[in-house]
């Protein structure tokens, strides 16, 4: 069954009062109580998602010596400063792995922008935006650069628009990859790839809503152009704001330094012969290497730094979370407003992830740093949610400051107009799958089983699928991001007409496999007995385990010595039936 219901509260034995020793004071008691974990029933129906109780298993402060208490107060001071040195460290090696794509694919992005000829067919241009963020790890950058062409004249801004919608998509790659590193451990995998998918979902199902309507009624262009017609528009110069650059350009340009023009030139349809590399003194300069081999090289570089920084990360914030520090920390992190206001508690989450990725001008930056704290269960996915759809408006004001840099009042007005269409596109999204949900939840409590939040729902079954089978995470990564965007991207040569042709079939077949999923679940007693489970199909065309066999006995020499690749045991399946979507 899904399950979206909180877990049930049970009721937990208060020790006999005869039995407390004397030295055990009532404070004692109810801190055991609260830190502890519940013996019993509560262990039958353990959370995966919702990490509640820690056991603290430190000393107590009145029970060390003056020599532990000073290494103790040193360490609240040192391991805050070595946590902010870490994710310095995990953001600069983001910024190396968007160096290292952008060698490797930056030139191919720029070619594949500048194909007017496609990017007349909505669906190529999804596609199209969607691949070229993920070759360049950014979609600021992509965005930035289809402002640049629409703002030049090469591109027109309707045509435009399933690009930044792709885009969109594209960038939550990031922080898919970064979740990767949890992989050690099945509960931190499942609540990590969950929260980084998240944004996955939530980005495409806005996108097969409001690409079709788009198509049909232009209402993104007729908006924009509405509001643009009302004011009266001023260039600046100066507007491209880099605000946590500031903090991470001194280390990462000792590093590398890619010159971002030669991409956007490339798009552009120039032919630009000059090189991706910035001429200058850094680690990276004339090393003989060519940009591919310097890409691979950087790739590599950079994921070992990253996935160094995301396990130190979250040993520090399990070594840090304890006890009463870990119950008080989730309590204000997902803490909401008191009675009839607690509906405004997802909304703050969206203007607070809207400010932060403001500040870093990266939603992949922010989205990936959320990663690890709903890996170790400090963050719920349900908090993470509001403030991943946060992180989608903020990313919207790179391309707003980059219209802004035009030069006449035009190439303003066009780039401007792409700009707030991604703006007012994700505005369409949040109110979709966000208050809508909310309302009717708000309205029929009753309905709130099986009308939850479908990009949260989504997310979980793809955690609870990559916690039994990690192998699947990787499948994942690459059908979505690569293999199903070059695929479509491919029958767009053929047409509009093969595409339909080729798709549409396709949707509805998965489309109708989805209702009668959730039918199964929900409403079993409407479907025909046969079709209330999958079982009469062979077991590869509805079950992984075929494939997990495949995969674990490819993978048995790795297993001996990692736990990633450790073949599903009973207990893990048992564990599995019990975790809640």
């Amino acid at each position: 069954m899904y399950r979206n219901d909180p877990v049930p509260a049970v009721a937990v034995p208060m020790p006999d009062p005869m039995a407390i020793k004397p030295s055990e004071s009532q404070a004692d008691l109810v801190r055991n109580i609260e830190t502890q974990p519940v013996k019993g029933a509560q262990q039958e129906e353990y959370d995966p998602w919702h990490v509640a109780r820690l056991k603290d298993e430190g000393t107590k402060w009145r029970d060390l010596s003056g020599k532990g208490k000073v290494l103790r107060a040193l360490g609240w001071v040192v391991k805050p400063l070595l946590l902010l040195g870490l994710i310095y460290l995990f953001i600069c090696s983001l910024d190396f792995l968007s160096s290292a794509f952008r060698l490797l694919g930056g030139r191919a992005a720029g070619e594949t922008l500048s194909n007017n000829e496609l990017l007349t067919n909505p669906v190529a241009g999804l596609m199209i935006g969607v691949l070229a963020t993920v070759l360049v790890q950014s979609s600021s950058t992509s965005t930035s650069i289809v402002v640049t062409m629409v703002g030049a004249g090469i591109l027109e801004v309707r045509p435009a628009i399933p690009i930044v919608m792709g885009a969109n998509i594209g960038t939550s790659v990031t922080n898919t990859i970064v979740s990767l590193a949890h992989a050690g451990d099945r509960d931190e995998f499942r609540r990590a790839f969950a929260g980084a998918t998240v944004h996955d979902m939530f980005n495409w199902l806005s996108v097969i809503v409001l690409l079709p309507l788009e198509v049909m009624s232009g209402y993104l262009y007729h908006l924009t152009g509405a509001i643009l017609r009302s004011y009266k528009l001023e260039t600046n110069e100066d507007a491209d704001v880099e605000i946590l650059k500031v903090i991470t350009k001194p280390f990462t340009s000792l590093v590398i330094k890619i010159d971002k023009k030669v991409i956007e030139n490339i798009a552009k349809g120039s032919n630009e012969t000059k090189g991706l590399l910035k001429k200058g003194d850094y680690l990276f300069s004339n090393t003989g290497l060519t940009e591919a081999q310097l890409g691979i090289v950087l790739l590599i570089l950079s994921l070992i730094i990253l996935c160094v920084c995301l396990v130190l990360i979250v040993k520090l914030l399990h070594s840090m979370l304890r006890g009463r520090v870990a119950y008080w920390t989730k309590k204000v992190i997902n803490a909401e407003f008191p009675g009839k206001a607690s509906f405004l508690t997802g909304y703050l989450a969206i203007a607070a992830g809207a400010g932060m990725t403001f500040i870093v001008q990266s939603s992949s930056i922010f989205t990936s740093a959320l990663t690890p704290l709903v890996a170790v269960g400090v963050l719920h996915i349900e908090r993470c949610y509001p403030l991943t759809l946060g992180a989608n408006i903020g990313t919207t004001a790179t391309a707003i400051l980059a219209s802004l840099t035009s030069t006449t009042e035009k190439a303003l007005s066009n780039s401007l107009q792409l700009a707030l269409c991604h703006f007012f596109f994700n505005i369409s999204g949040i109110i979709l799958w966000y208050p809508i949900p909310n309302l009717v939840q708000a309205c029929a409590p009753n309905m709130v089983k099986w009308l939850p939040h479908p990009p949260i729902v989504l997310a979980k079954w793809l955690g609870n699928k990559t916690a039994k089978y990690r192998w699947f995470a990787l499948v994942y990564l690459f059908l979505m991001f690569f293999i199903f965007p070059a695929v479509v991207f491919g029958l767009s040569f053929a047409g509009w007409q093969v595409l339909v042709g080729v798709g549409v079939p396709i949707l509805v077949f998965l489309a109708a496999i989805a209702v009668i999923n959730v039918m199964q679940v929900q409403f079993p007693r409407f479907l025909p007995s046969k079709l209330r489970t999958w079982n009469f199909l062979p077991a590869y065309f509805h079950s992984l385990k075929p494939y997990d066999y495949v995969c674990t006995r490819a993978l048995a020499p790795c297993g001996r010595v990692c736990k990633c690749c450790r073949q599903v045991t009973d207990e893990d399946e048992e564990a599995d039936q019990n975790a809640y979507l």
